[in-house]
């Protein structure tokens, strides 16, 4: 086993930088020095912790520039898209700072016998957050700056191809005045992290991953009896209802499978469009895929980057390849590119249907599944036959009726309606089924890691 982290270019195929891996030592100081920063940063005002959250967010903005392209070099987004991460990010700390304090504010209630009853929301301790390479900045910001303004520590994983991500964000955080350790970065191996979990003072676990890591790391932390908040993978489904605005639905399906280079957890998968106004959905959809221009993250004109590591791209082609065996048909793309970087050209696959890849499981990167239904029921009836639920939209003109019908039928966790998903900083953002469990964001993510503590006095 190597003891050394190498972060790779994936325009290029170029070494960026190399790592030295913590050792066990290194490791539990770590997480030590972490708790005893806990210990006094629990302490601290609601007002305290806002204004270190706020100077976060104004570091930030910044080196917006500087963070941008170091998202942009270790993982191939847009560069313009990394500008957009970064002011999300800086968004996330100034709604934090300033809206937590009422999820979090001490409640009084009356008990049913007349006695006094106060519960109050404290911090339980170091929370260990695992996060992936997508959005290497908006990861990382999501739960720990809930969790830092709810009063824990915070230890982050990085994935390794984002390692100098995670380096910088830690840099800014202590920039912007967090006191030291109390936001650490752990740099090691999948044994070490199990080790992490185990650690006594390690009181909670966030991962964003696919859904055989929720399984391990959900696993493991409750054989410790320790809270996990899981968010995992999902083949989102998209529903093209007879009434739709064809021109917006092509417009925010297109940009909803592209974002991000088609690495986005609630990225649009599977289209399912009604057969009313199926064909002509189909020709603006593939004409627009067919348009877009994979190449250089970093210049003008192009709309889609490299995907971020050789084995992932390999990993999606055999996913392309393997539904084309079982009945699906290629409109467009569908051709690993020769030449450096691990680019993959947008791609639209007809006739998709159960037991194929594209329909079943979630292709991580620019590949949109193609699915036609008889009805708007047989549609939500298709996109409700997955294993999956984090994520979802619906193209209607009737824009009451399809928030009634995102309300009342569609089974997952989040639903856009004539738009693609985006993450809201009011909003929760997370799943069902095997897309996971628990809640970020809107008020939601700062209680997950809280000890919801009833305190009373009893009439005698």
């Amino acid at each position: 086993m190597s003891d050394t982290i190498v972060t790779t270019n994936p325009a290029t195929g170029k070494v960026i930088k190399e790592y030295k891996q913590h050792t066990d030592d290194q490791v539990t100081d770590t997480i030590r020095n972490c708790h005893e920063a806990f210990l006094e940063w629990r302490f601290k005002s609601f007002d305290e912790r806002g204004a270190v959250l706020k100077k976060i967010g104004e570091k930030l903005r910044e080196r917006k520039s500087e963070l941008a392209q170091l998202m942009t070099q270790e993982m191939g987004k847009l560069i313009k898209q990394s500008h957009q991460e970064v002011k999300l990010c800086a968004g996330i700390c100034d709604y934090t700072a300033s809206s937590a304090p009422e999820y979090l504010q001490d409640e009084q209630r009356e008990l049913p016998n007349g006695g006094r009853g106060l519960i109050t929301y404290s911090p339980i301790g170091v929370v260990y957050g695992i996060q992936p390479w997508n959005y290497p900045a908006y990861q990382v910001i999501r739960y720990a700056i809930a969790n830092l303004m709810a009063g824990n520590g915070v230890l982050l994983k990085h994935a390794e191809n984002v390692t100098g991500c995670g380096e910088k964000i830690k840099e800014i955080f202590e920039e912007a005045g967090l006191p030291k350790h109390l936001f650490s970065t752990l740099l090691i191996s999948h044994d070490q992290s199990d080790a992490v979990i185990k650690n006594d003072l390690v009181r909670g676990v966030t991962l964003t991953g696919s859904p055989k890591a929720g399984e391990h790391v959900g696993k493991l932390a409750a054989e410790q009896l320790k809270k996990t908040v899981l968010e995992l993978g999902s083949n989102d489904a998209y529903i093209v209802l007879a009434d739709a605005d064809l021109d917006i639905a092509v417009d925010a399906c297109v940009k909803g499978r592209i974002y991000n280079n088609g690495e986005t957890c609630i990225a649009a998968k599977r289209f399912i469009v009604v057969e009313e106004v199926y064909d002509d959905f189909k020709e603006a959809f593939v004409k627009a895929m067919k348009n877009i221009k994979h190449g250089d993250p970093t210049s003008d004109g192009v709309d889609i980057g490299p995907m971020a590591r050789e084995d992932l791209r390999d990993g999606l082609h055999e996913q392309v390849i393997n539904s084309v065996a079982n009945g699906a048909v290629i409109l467009c793309g569908g051709t690993k590119p020769t030449g450096d970087g691990y680019f993959y050209p947008a791609t639209v696959l007809e006739n998709v249907t159960p037991g194929q890849p594209a329909y079943d499981d979630e292709l991580f990167g620019p590949v949109a599944s193609l699915i036609k239904a008889k009805d708007a029921d047989d549609a939500m009836l298709i996109a409700n036959d997955s294993r999956f639920g984090l994520g979802g939209g619906i193209f209607s003109k009737n824009e009451d009726a399809a928030f009634e019908l995102a309300s009342k039928h569609f089974d997952t966790g989040m639903v856009f309606i004539n738009s693609f998903g985006l993450a809201q900083p009011n909003m929760p953002f997370g799943g069902v089924k095997r897309s996971g469990y628990g809640r970020e964001h809107g008020g939601f993510g700062v209680r997950e890691f809280v000890n919801a503590k009833a305190i009373m006095r009893l009439q005698n």
